[in-house]
Order: C-alpha cells, then structure tokens, then sequence
C-alpha cells in the first residue's frame, strides 16, 4: 500500500536530520543520550531543540523591540538543484549541487560547470584551485574543472563536515572523532588537532574558515568559536549558549562561520536561523540577518561577503543582499563605526 503524502513528509532523510538537528554520529553514540530521548531527536526535532527557543523569542518580541534586519534581499536566481555548498572567489560563485559543481556570476549567470563522481560535504576556493570535501575523501580541481590529485582520509572511519585552506594546508573537522585533520595542500597527513576544552559535535555543524592567518572552527557543542594558528596551536575563545543577540542558541551553534574583507567574523545559526558578526577577538558585533529576513527553516543558511552585499544559500537558490540605511535606523549595525564595505557600498 502507498504511503499518505501526509507520511511521506514526515519521515526524515538521515542528512536532513543531521543538518537541522541530529545527534547521532555514524558508528558512535552521544554522550549522556537516553534511548527515550534519542527516539524524540529523530521523530519530533522540533519539538525538542526549537519548541524552547521559539517561546523565548516570542517572549523577547514581547517585551523589547522587535528587531530590523539593515539588510534587504536585492536579488536572488535559483541554481541547478539543491544547494550543498558554495563559496566565492574571485567575483565567481562555485556551487555544489548533487554530482554537480557549478559556477556562476553573482548575477546568476551560469560561467560554467562540471560533474564529479558525488554529492560533497563542502566546498573552497583558494589559491586557484577547488577543494571538495567528502564523508572521507577530498579531492582538488583546478579553475576548469580538471582533476589534480585527491586522497583519502586518514582514518576509514571519519565523518568529514567542513574544510578550510589556509597558508598551503588544508583543515578538515571530522564529527565521527571529534577533531581536526590538518592536511599539506597535496594531502600529506601532518596531524589531528584537539581543541582543549574538548569538541562536542552533536551533529553536522562543525564548521572552520580562515581569517588574516588564524583558523576560526565552531566547537557546537559548547556553543563556541575557537582560533588556532596555521600549525594548529589553540589561540583563543568566544561564545556562550543562549537565544538573546551574541548568544548561540540551541544544541550546537554555531553552523558556518565566515568573513569580511575588513576583517569581521560572520556566524550562521540553525534552530532560529541567523547571521551575525563578531570582531576577531569574538566581540558581539550585531545581527545582520534574521529568522524573518533570511525566510525561516530550521536549517542554517550558508552566506559569503561579494563587495558590498551578503550572498546567503537557501535550500535551493542564492540571494543577495544590500545594505538600507533606511531600514537600519539605530541599530548596532548602523552605529557600530567600523567602516565596513557592505554598510557604505565601497569596495577594499
């Protein structure tokens, strides 16, 4: 007998669930998880992760003033299928989609595409070449789309999520162990990194960037941002749990982390989905796009800074968007006085 629509739209593919709020790692376990409450993660997410935090952002609606996002979606075009990640180089939008990279201008003008062998974790530009990132495998294209070399994990058993280049090495966090493969950009095995306070991965939001030199990784578990040096040297913390602005919220935030061309760092939360900057040292900048503005979900939305706009990946189309001053009023965003490019339409 053929499933009710009704059914089918509640069952939850294993990805989904791990992107929006999974908890459970192939071939291990969570720590201090009951077989009741692992049961309730995979029926019922949203009641167990979102239900909370939605009554304390109604209440926050309530008694304070509502928040305005400074920022207005100016464009957006729609790409070849779901959106599995992306990146910006060069005034180039690289796009993973199902066995499928594709690359277009800002402007959605598609500039070119090729296949490769599966759908990717991640995806980075850097240095003329394209890092695709595997559940235990990378692989490195050039600009073309050509092969150039590729390796496998160092550990059969890794579960890669994020990766990130940074001074001819690659890093890559890994949910099944908790930590950090640091990588030569040919894929020679240097090191697994651990952060000190230990790396609590509930679920496929381990996300890593570099910023000036200083690699930047979510520890989602313990709602932080950790630093590290390019030899993988702990730096330094920020973060605390919570819904309020400057908090990350939920079981484990935050999902992506990037930046901007003056040197800010750029978080992106699932749960209420959001986007907010911090300065390097992991001061609370302000939000810049909210559950409203980013068209709510659960999930996070993956974003990156082109000149003087926010480009922000839905589930399946890329939007743009643009600074208002008429919208932005006295908010944290507008007053902050760092003279950032997506606030005054300049370009660095």
């Amino acid at each position: 007998m053929m499933e009710s629509k009704h059914a089918m739209e509640k069952k939850i593919s294993r990805k989904h669930f791990l992107r929006i709020c999974g908890s459970v790692l192939a071939g291990g376990s969570i720590l201090g998880v009951t077989g009741n409450l692992l049961w309730k993660m995979f029926t019922r997410p949203d009641a167990l992760f979102y239900d909370v935090e939605r009554t304390q952002a109604a209440e926050r609606r309530a008694t304070g003033k509502p928040f305005v996002s400074p920022y207005r979606k100016v464009s957006a075009f729609q790409a070849s299928g779901e959106i599995e990640a992306f990146d910006l180089y060069q005034g180039r939008l690289y796009v993973a989609t199902p066995n499928n990279i594709d690359i277009y201008e800002p402007t959605g003008n598609l500039v070119d595409n090729f296949s490769v062998g599966s759908s990717v974790r991640d995806l980075t530009v850097a240095a003329d070449r394209i890092y695709l990132l595997f559940p235990a495998r990378i692989e490195v294209y050039n600009l073309q789309g050509e092969l150039l070399t590729d390796w496998e994990a160092c550990d059969e058993e890794a579960d890669y999520c994020s990766l990130a280049v940074a001074q001819g090495k690659v890093f890559v966090t890994d949910a099944a162990h908790k930590n950090i493969h640091l990588y030569t950009e040919g894929g020679g095995f240097l090191k697994f990194i651990d952060s000190p306070s230990g790396f609590i991965v509930p679920s496929y939001s381990f996300g890593i960037t570099e910023l000036d030199g200083v690699i930047y990784c979510s520890n989602p578990g313990r709602h932080l941002v950790e630093s590290y040096t390019p030899d993988g040297e702990f730096i330094a913390s920020f973060g605390k749990g919570g819904g309020a602005e400057g908090h990350f919220s939920g079981c484990c935030n935050p999902v992506y982390l990037t930046s901007t061309a003056t040197g800010e760092l750029l978080t992106s939360e699932k749960g209420i989905p959001r986007v907010s900057c911090y300065d390097k040292q992991g001061q609370f900048r302000s939000v810049l796009l909210d559950e409203k503005a980013l068209g709510g979900g659960h999930n996070a939305y993956e974003v990156r800074v082109w000149e003087d706009k926010l480009v922000v990946a839905g589930k399946a189309s890329l939007s743009l968007f643009q600074y208002k001053k008429e919208l932005a009023g006295e908010t944290a965003c507008a007053t902050c006085g760092i003279p950032c490019p997506l606030k005054e339409g300049l370009t660095i």
